[in-house]
């Protein structure tokens, strides 16, 4: 009974496999032809093709897409670099910071010759790469000082960290993207003021600290007790335990769940739209206004689909890895 059932399932995903690939690729339309989209039964891929520009840079000058497109190519060569774990030297922070200055200056511009863009009009698939980006590496250390804080034997700073990590994920990302945009400027000087972009950044970068520290909270509780009296025992002070004794450990161990929170904030920068931000997906629905083009929504969404995957599976596999690997050789006392 269980071989047939096999086999009937096997069958049935067979039939479903094909009939997808005969609308995806046989069948579809591959030019940017509304009309012949319409009159073909299969995929329209044509509305890709003509919106990529929208959806990869949003409403960046047209003329200047190359910045933008080189900018996500810096992007993605320093996350490869940083994968790298023979490249976890010094020097791979001097990348970053010269990588981010040319980011910063391909996308800005005012420099060089290059004219100047707001950067109320970036977005697409570049403004999802930047929010992730500074979101996660501005998160991470902020994450580990929350975690050290709500063990730490000081009742003030326990409770300073217990209030703000209980507070942010008592709420949802929604409304810390609200209160950023609206409320944050109220609690500014006169005449100060922060852009938009600059605030949206500002609350993922909190959202995400509080639960990448209860994630590295977890790491630090599963250190098994006499690691840490090993350390004493060494006569380590308690900078010297926790840098080269504890973190290591407790971060190889929580790199699943660790890499779990940060596929999930890749795919929560899409909420950004919330304020009037036009990431990827938001870059997307606003291609689907276009009356030339509605009714290809399944398509669409699709290839938002794809693209989120190829980055998540990404980030997974490296997780995998890194979990096989160990995470830098953590020290262990016996």
């Amino acid at each position: 009974m269980k071989r047939i059932f096999s086999l009937l399932l096997f069958i049935l995903v067979l039939y479903a496999g094909w009939k997808f690939v005969d609308w995806a690729l046989v069948r579809a339309v591959w030019q940017p032809d509304p009309r012949a989209c319409r009159a073909a039964s299969g995929a329209c891929w044509g509305f890709i093709v003509e919106k990529h520009r929208l959806i990869a840079f949003g409403t960046y000058p047209h003329e200047e897409h190359w910045r933008p497109a080189l900018a996500s190519l810096f992007l993605i060569a320093l996350w490869v670099l940083s994968a790298w774990k023979a490249l976890w030297k010094p020097q791979l922070i001097a990348a970053w910071a010269v990588g981010l200055l040319v980011i910063g200056a391909l996308m800005w511009g005012g420099v060089f010759g290059l004219p100047y863009v707001e950067n109320e009009r970036w977005g697409g698939l570049i403004l999802t790469l930047l929010l992730t980006t500074f979101g996660l590496a501005f998160a991470f250390p902020l994450s580990i000082l929350l975690a050290l804080g709500r063990r730490s034997q000081l009742p003030l700073i326990r409770a300073l960290c217990v209030a703000y990590i209980e507070l942010i994920r008592g709420v949802p990302l929604i409304s810390v993207l609200f209160m950023a945009s609206v409320m944050l400027p109220l609690f500014l000087p006169a005449g100060v003021s922060i852009d938009k972009l600059l605030r949206a950044q500002i609350a993922l970068i909190l959202f995400a600290a509080a639960y990448l520290a209860e994630v590295v909270r977890g790491g630090l509780q599963a250190i098994p007790k006499h690691q840490y009296e090993s350390a004493d025992a060494l006569g380590l002070t308690y900078f010297e335990r926790t840098l080269w004794i504890v973190l290591p450990q407790a971060l190889r161990i929580a790199v699943p769940p660790l890499v779990n929170t940060c596929i999930g904030f890749f795919k929560d920068t899409s909420l950004v739209l919330i304020i009037g931000l036009f990431d990827l997906l938001s870059t997307i629905k606003v291609s689907l206004n276009d009356p030339a083009w509605t009714g290809f929504g399944v398509e669409a969404y699709l290839f938002a689909a794809l693209v989120y995957f190829v980055f998540c599976f990404a980030m997974s596999r490296y997780s995998r890895s890194l979990e096989s690997a160990g995470l830098g050789g953590a020290a262990t006392l016996r």
